[in-house]
């Protein structure tokens, strides 16, 4: 029974750790103006082009910077965020920024996943603020929300378009196996 409560209370202890030296790292990186660029990846059973299909969908009230379909790289232009990130932070201990933008950018690479075609889409959203005129535009984390949001976003696109493909290859072996109808 004591070696269970020590057991359970080291855990607590590594766990709290753990938090509070990823919560050091996260202060330290921005401290010395290290990248905070995130990157969040999802592999999808499918083929290339539902894929791309699906990525353009999902980014279309966003205008296209980049749209490479060749190297599978897709980069918004800068929009504008500037009342959502006051919003955000006005209820937080955070000052209030002059202007505020993002842009995504999106990567779509070939592969095989279990001898099946796959592709690894990986999604970053740069933000960048300016506090006042002086400052100028300086980098900072995102939360992850509208990374993984566009990941679910492309995975609800996806699989509803492998689902229609799949039953327009039905229809048509139906067809095919009921023959031609002449009258």
């Amino acid at each position: 029974m004591a070696s269970k409560i020590v057991a359970s209370t080291l855990l607590v202890v590594l766990g709290l750790g753990s938090v509070a030296l990823s919560g050091c790292m996260t202060a330290y990186r921005r401290s010395v103006g290290a990248t905070v660029d995130q990157t969040y990846v999802k592999v999808f059973v499918t083929d290339p082009n539902t894929a791309w299909q699906a990525t353009l969908e999902a980014l279309k009230s966003f205008r296209l910077d980049v749209s490479d379909r060749e190297s599978g790289f897709i980069q918004t232009r800068w929009a504008d965020n500037t009342s959502e990130r006051n919003l955000v932070d006005s209820f937080g201990a955070a000052d209030v920024y002059l202007k505020a933008q993002f842009r995504f950018r999106i990567n779509l690479d070939r592969g095989r996943f279990a001898g099946t075609e796959s592709i690894k889409i990986t999604v970053q959203r740069e933000q960048v603020v300016q506090r006042d005129v002086l400052e100028g535009w300086r980098p900072v984390e995102t939360d992850g929300i509208e990374e993984r949001t566009l990941l679910y976003r492309l995975e609800r696109l996806i699989s509803i378009r492998d689902r229609i493909a799949a039953i327009e290859r039905e229809q048509i072996e139906k067809q095919i196996q009921e023959g031609p109808k002449f009258e």
